[in-house]
Protein backbone atom coordinates (compact mmCIF):
# COMPACT_ATOMS: atom_id res chain seq x y z
CA UNK A 1 0.00 0.00 0.00
CA UNK A 2 1.89 3.15 -1.31
CA UNK A 3 0.95 6.35 -2.12
CA UNK A 4 -1.32 7.76 -4.97
CA UNK A 5 0.17 7.45 -8.51
CA UNK A 6 -0.84 10.54 -10.70
CA UNK A 7 -3.38 7.87 -12.78
CA UNK A 8 -5.28 7.34 -9.43
CA UNK A 9 -5.05 11.32 -8.80
CA UNK A 10 -6.72 11.77 -12.58
CA UNK A 11 -9.69 8.76 -12.37
CA UNK A 12 -10.68 10.46 -8.79
CA UNK A 13 -10.18 13.95 -9.96
CA UNK A 14 -12.03 12.74 -12.92
CA UNK A 15 -14.64 10.55 -10.65
CA UNK A 16 -15.08 13.73 -8.29
CA UNK A 17 -15.79 16.29 -11.24
CA UNK A 18 -18.53 14.01 -12.45
CA UNK A 19 -20.48 13.47 -9.05
CA UNK A 20 -19.84 16.98 -8.20
CA UNK A 21 -19.96 19.03 -11.23
CA UNK A 22 -17.49 21.50 -11.42
CA UNK A 23 -19.36 24.39 -9.41
CA UNK A 24 -18.83 22.22 -6.28
CA UNK A 25 -15.27 21.46 -7.01
CA UNK A 26 -13.66 24.18 -5.72
CA UNK A 27 -15.66 24.30 -2.41
CA UNK A 28 -15.21 20.50 -1.93
CA UNK A 29 -11.07 20.89 -2.48
CA UNK A 30 -11.66 23.87 0.24
CA UNK A 31 -13.32 21.68 2.65
CA UNK A 32 -11.03 18.95 1.83
CA UNK A 33 -8.06 21.05 2.92
CA UNK A 34 -9.47 22.19 5.76
CA UNK A 35 -10.63 18.39 6.87
CA UNK A 36 -6.69 17.23 6.02
CA UNK A 37 -4.79 20.45 7.87
CA UNK A 38 -7.11 19.85 11.17
CA UNK A 39 -6.67 16.37 11.17
CA UNK A 40 -2.54 16.76 10.53
CA UNK A 41 -3.14 19.09 13.84
CA UNK A 42 -4.96 17.06 15.77
CA UNK A 43 -2.33 14.15 14.84
CA UNK A 44 1.09 16.43 15.40
CA UNK A 45 -1.00 16.93 18.73
CA UNK A 46 -1.67 13.50 19.94
CA UNK A 47 1.92 12.61 18.86
CA UNK A 48 3.55 15.43 21.23
CA UNK A 49 1.03 14.35 24.38
CA UNK A 50 2.26 11.02 23.56
CA UNK A 51 5.62 11.89 23.87
CA UNK A 52 5.53 14.47 26.58
CA UNK A 53 3.69 11.03 28.88
CA UNK A 54 6.91 9.05 27.48
CA UNK A 55 8.95 11.77 28.88
CA UNK A 56 7.34 12.14 31.88
CA UNK A 57 6.66 7.72 32.75
CA UNK A 58 11.06 8.11 31.99
CA UNK A 59 11.71 11.08 34.30
CA UNK A 60 9.38 8.99 36.94
CA UNK A 61 11.14 5.95 36.87
CA UNK A 62 14.41 7.29 36.73
CA UNK A 63 13.76 9.18 40.20
CA UNK A 64 12.49 6.07 41.38
CA UNK A 65 15.37 4.63 40.68
CA UNK A 66 17.29 7.31 42.42
CA UNK A 67 15.18 6.64 45.81
CA UNK A 68 15.18 3.10 45.51
CA UNK A 69 19.22 3.50 45.51
CA UNK A 70 19.50 6.39 48.07
CA UNK A 71 16.78 4.49 50.31
CA UNK A 72 19.04 1.50 50.06
CA UNK A 73 21.97 3.62 51.33
CA UNK A 74 20.50 5.55 53.95
CA UNK A 75 19.63 3.27 56.30
CA UNK A 76 23.07 1.75 57.07
CA UNK A 77 24.24 5.10 57.17
CA UNK A 78 21.65 6.03 60.14
CA UNK A 79 22.03 2.65 61.84
CA UNK A 80 25.55 3.82 61.88
CA UNK A 81 25.26 6.92 63.91
CA UNK A 82 22.82 5.40 66.55
CA UNK A 83 25.29 2.84 67.52
CA UNK A 84 27.92 5.39 67.92
CA UNK A 85 25.79 7.56 70.20
CA UNK A 86 24.74 4.75 72.21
Amino acid sequence: MGSLGMQELIIIFILALIIFGPRKLPELGKSLGKGLAEFKRASNELRQTWEEEVRLEKEKEAMSEILKESSLSSPASSSDDHTSAG
